[in-house]
């Protein structure tokens, strides 16, 4: 497969998860930024040409529904939705809100990588 380097915008509050996804993206050959709340997020999707977003669902000053709602406003950017809610309707209702896909924690690393690719890749 060859090298895919994207430049990721990783929302997520937990200081712990936030470090270890960032060291396991960063080691996939990714650039990453972490934001810990929506309004940082959305500042950092604006600020610089990202990618793509990984977001996690439960954040401090809203959800992630609130900030992928906010980036469809202007972005098409790929939004991958990383949370512990996995429940069909969970799902259903990160999709409907804009994110492209949905996985849930504790993450696989390799099937994140699968998404992100897929995400990533040109559409024919």
């Amino acid at each position: 497969m060859p090298d895919l380097s994207l430049k990721i915008l990783l929302v997520e509050d937990h200081a712990d998860t936030a470090r270890v996804m960032s060291r396991l993206l960063r080691a996939g050959g990714h650039e990453v930024q972490v934001a810990d709340t929506v309004m940082s997020a959305i500042a950092s999707a604006s600020a610089s040409g990202i990618d793509m977003i990984i977001s996690d669902i439960g954040l401090p000053d809203g959800t992630g529904i609130d900030l992928i709602q906010e980036i469809r406003k202007n972005s098409k950017v790929p939004a991958i939705a990383l949370t512990g809610f996995g429940m069909e309707e969970d799902v259903a209702k990160c999709i409907e809100a804009g994110f492209n896909d949905h996985l849930t924690k504790p993450v696989n690393l390799q099937k994140l990588e699968m998404v992100i690719r897929q995400l990533a890749s040109p559409k024919v």
